[in-house]
């Protein structure tokens, strides 16, 4: 069985059985690029906006109570997981998030019509424009239900990071005790110790944590109650007050109206802000996944100063190939984020005037950034740094014949007695503390 809906373009059928409607069928059509959908999360906040515009429209006399309250029995059904085979328009869309806008209004205005004892596409009952989107644009729902998911996924992001750190952290103190060399540009450097390496990728994480969560204060301000472009027509003052109280009452942080709604519209610096925080994040996972490949590199040719958790064969044709696997799959990861990064980059230059059109992918890269990032974040901890064990003959045998155990001495000898040493040394292929004791036998002989 069919309904047929019509808009400006003209007149579709509908499957009578289905709770979206013709924007969301025609959006379905004409953005067919990809098997993702609309970031499920995301759509939960999109309902939670919803049900918070309906009690604030109630409040301020615009809506009956009994529209409110099938709005807000709708949009919580979605919010706890129902209806999700209904949105089904694709993440990459044009139209500045219109089209999913559009495909929750139609879903709850649906769901609500079916509450209230009426065939879906009966919209002169409530309609999904007139009730369900009233006060509202999508050019201020839209990229507020962006911000609220992002919180959401910063948060678990941001679960995942302690966890990792604290498994640096263990590691670090393990480890204390192991002496090990310590290298600059590959070279021999100077003598420290394998706690005090792992406690620096623990320290740089967590940098990176409280840099991310300072910057996710700027998504707790909202152009909610600025409608089209920032000036809040058809949108009243009661409606603006009562929105926000409803919305803190319903979202676990403290929202707040920006101080210039219009410049909140169309300026996204803040989702750009995000992307380098979650950038910084990457390239720092991907410096300690470099260091551990390095380090466990081997095993009897290679540095070999540490082993990682064996996780699965590394060939189909060399025997007991043991690959960094872990390790490598974060680099990838990392790679990928920063890649996302340079959409959302690209994406934040490219608005004008009093909107950016392109939201919808800096969205979807942000989202799976903030995802790959908690998955990395859990998978590096719990599969690779938790099993890594140390070589310590290995660590200690290095640093015993190295020459970067000069420095420690140079200044009681000078700099360029120091490099006479290493490079006699290397040319003896012996040890600077060799050399360094036969100096001193024959100083204290010549005295004598």
């Amino acid at each position: 069985m069919m309904r047929v809906e019509s808009d400006t373009i003209g007149s579709l059928p509908i499957y009578e059985e289905a709770y979206y409607g013709i924007n969301s069928y025609r959006a379905k059509v004409n953005f067919a690029f990809t098997d993702q959908k609309v970031d499920r999360t995301m759509i939960k906040q999109l309902a939670l906006i919803k049900a918070a515009a309906a009690i604030a429209n109630q409040q301020a006399g615009t809506l009956s109570k009994e529209k409110a309250q099938i709005i807000v029995t709708a949009s919580e059904e979605i919010i706890a997981g129902k209806w999700e085979k209904e949105f089904i328009v694709d993440t990459f869309q044009g139209g500045a998030g219109t089209s999913t806008n559009m495909n929750v209004n139609e879903v709850i205005a649906n769901r609500g019509l079916e509450l209230m004892g009426y065939k879906k596409g009966e919209y002169q009952y409530l309609h999904p424009l007139d009730d369900v989107n009233q006060s509202q644009s999508t050019n201020d729902v839209y990229p507020s239900a962006g911000k609220l998911t992002l919180l959401v996924y910063i948060e678990q992001l941001n679960e995942a990071l302690i966890h990792l750190i604290d498994s640096w952290h263990k590691k670090a103190k393990e480890f204390q005790h192991v002496a090990k060399m310590g290298r600059t540009q590959l070279q021999e450097a100077v003598p420290m110790t394998v706690g005090e390496s792992f406690s620096a990728y623990a320290h740089s994480l967590t940098r990176c944590r409280e840099r991310i969560v300072h910057l996710s204060a700027e998504l707790l301000t909202l152009n909610m109650g600025g409608t089209a472009i920032g000036t809040g027509l058809n949108a009243s003052y009661r409606y603006q007050e009562h929105l926000y109280e409803e919305l803190n009452r319903r979202f676990p942080r403290s929202l707040r109206p920006a101080n210039d709604l219009i410049d909140s519209t169309q300026h996204t610096d803040s989702l750009a802000s995000i992307s380098g925080g979650l950038k910084t994040i990457a390239i720092t996972l991907n410096k300690s996944a470099n260091d551990l490949r390095i380090l466990a590199s081997g095993p009897r040719t290679g540095f070999h100063e540490l082993n990682l958790p064996a996780r699965q064969s590394g060939s189909s044709i060399m025997p007991g190939k043991v690959n960094p696997v872990i390790p490598e799959v974060i680099s990838q990861i990392a790679f990928q984020v920063i890649g996302n990064d340079g959409a959302v980059t690209f994406a934040t230059a490219s608005g004008e005037l009093e909107l950016n059109p392109f939201e919808p992918v800096m969205f979807h890269n942000l989202f799976e950034s903030c995802q790959l990032l908690t998955r990395a974040c859990q998978i590096y901890a719990d599969k690779c740094v938790a099993g890594i064990t140390i070589n310590e003959t290995v660590c200690s045998e290095a640093v015993a014949s190295s020459t970067g155990m000069i420095t420690a001495i140079t200044p009681q000898i000078g700099y360029e007695k120091a490099s006479v040493l290493v490079k006699e040394a290397l040319a003896k292929n012996c040890s600077v503390e060799e050399l360094f004791t036969q100096a001193t036998v024959l100083l204290t002989e010549t005295d004598q």
